[in-house]
C-alpha cells in the first residue's frame, strides 16, 4: 500500500505523459532519504525547516529560448516533522510570472515524506496538488546549491488566493518541463507565505 502511495504521488506530479516512468522508480530507505533531507535543508533539518530557491531569466536567457511561458519563479520546499510517525513531511508552494501576462501566479501541495529514485540516477520529491491538479517533481543539482524542477501540469492561481478548482494550469511546453532554480535565503521565498507565525519563522531560519 506504501508503495502504491508513493507511484501516485509520482504519478500526480509528473502527470499520465510520464506514466511509464512509475514502473522504473523506488521508495528511498531510510538512510537515503535523511541524506536527501540534509542536502534540500542545508544541514539537519530539525523539526522545522525550509529551502528557497529563485530564478529570474534575463532577456539573453529569453532570446534563447523563445517559447518558455515562464519569466521568473521561486519555489518554496518546507518541512515539518509529524507528530504521529514522526518523520519529515514536506510541503511546497511555487510562485511565478508568466512572460508575456501580468500578475503574479502560484501553486501550493503537499510532497510524499520519502524520495524516489529513478533508475538509480536521481533522488526527487514527487509534490502534487490536490484535486488532480497535477505536480511537480523536486530533485538538486549535484552541489545542492539549485533545485532542478519537472513538471507536465500544475494548477496555479493568482498570488495568495489558493483554490482548489481554479482552471488555470501551468502546462509544459518546449522550453518551460525542466526548470533549474538557485539556492537563496530564504526571506526570498516571504511572498509566498501568508501566514504570520509561519512568515516569522521562515525569517529567522
Amino acid at each position: 500500500m506504501k508503495l502504491f502511495l508513493v507511484a501516485a504521488v509520482f504519478l500526480a506530479a509528473f502527470g499520465a505523459a510520464h506514466a511509464e516512468e512509475a514502473d522504473d522508480i523506488r521508495e528511498a530507505s531510510k538512510a537515503e532519504v535523511e541524506t536527501f533531507d540534509a542536502r534540500m535543508y542545508a544541514g539537519s533539518p530539525g523539526n522545522k525547516a525550509y529551502a528557497c530557491f529563485v530564478r529570474r531569466y534575463d532577456a539573453e536567457h529569453l532570446a534563447r529560448h523563445p517559447k518558455q511561458k515562464v519569466a521568473a519563479m521561486k519555489l518554496l520546499i518546507s518541512a515539518e516533522e509529524d507528530t504521529e510517525d514522526k518523520q519529515l513531511h514536506n510541503t511546497f508552494r511555487l510562485g511565478f510570472r508568466y512572460r508575456h501576462r501580468s500578475g503574479d501566479f502560484d501553486s501550493s501541495g503537499s510532497c510524499h515524506h520519502a524520495v524516489f529514485t529513478k533508475d538509480g540516477t536521481e533522488i526527487r520529491l514527487g509534490c502534487g496538488v490536490d484535486c488532480e491538479g497535477g505536480g511537480i517533481g523536486v530533485a538538486l543539482s549535484r552541489d545542492d546549491k539549485s533545485a532542478i524542477v519537472r513538471l507536465a501540469r500544475v494548477r496555479v492561481w493568482p498570488n495568495n488566493k489558493p483554490d482548489d478548482y481554479a482552471e488555470l494550469s501551468l502546462v509544459a511546453g518546449a522550453d518551460d518541463g525542466i526548470f533549474r532554480l538557485d539556492r537563496t535565503d530564504n526571506k526570498e521565498c516571504a511572498s509566498l507565505v501568508t501566514d504570520r507565525k509561519e512568515l516569522a519563522a521562515l525569517r529567522h531560519k
